[in-house]
């Protein structure tokens, strides 16, 4: 992915892929949001390894992309992970699959986040998807009336499984 200029409503930002050095920017991302928080992204110095990994992970798929938003001066102020999902529903559709949407709370009403979910969708053919889901948790009622606000609908009930630790 090419860096890509996101007009706002006040100044701009830039796109582009997060590097492993943007990882604690991103990690406080998580941290600052509470819904995220209590499902342990706390930001502990201890988790760092699993994060390293994980993003060691995302950053070798080829069918995922993480990307931060960032200040013309650099600072990263918001990100999205974005995944291709092959399928065989809806005549062999590819699904690209937004998550993990956070921008930093003193960013916020600046229409990063809009910006960023619009890049997304208007460029989903070129990452070969027929169509654009996401997922918001049930408690995040804001969030929610903006994704609606961008197009999105309201069209499925989702249901998540906790697997256990294996020891």
């Amino acid at each position: 992915m090419v860096d890509v200029t996101l007009t706002l409503s006040s100044g701009s930002a830039i796109l582009r892929r997060a590097r492993r050095e943007d990882l604690p920017a991103v990690l406080g991302l998580l941290a600052h949001d509470s819904i995220s928080a209590s499902r342990g992204d706390t930001g502990r110095s201890e988790d760092l390894p699993a994060y390293e990994r994980a993003f060691a992970a995302i950053d070798a798929d080829p069918a995922q992309q993480l990307l931060v938003a960032t200040s013309i001066q650099g600072e990263v102020i918001a990100t999205m992970q974005l995944t291709v999902i092959p399928g065989l529903a809806r005549v062999g559709s590819s699904r690209l699959q937004i998550e993990a949407v956070r921008v930093r709370s003193d960013q916020r009403s600046r229409g990063i986040g809009g910006a960023m979910i619009r890049w997304a969708v208007d460029n989903a053919p070129i990452f070969g998807a027929q169509l654009v889901q996401l997922a918001s948790d049930a408690a995040r009622v804001d969030a929610h009336r903006f994704y609606e606000r961008l197009g999105f609908a309201a069209s499925h009930v989702g249901f998540k499984y906790a697997v256990p630790e294996m020891r």
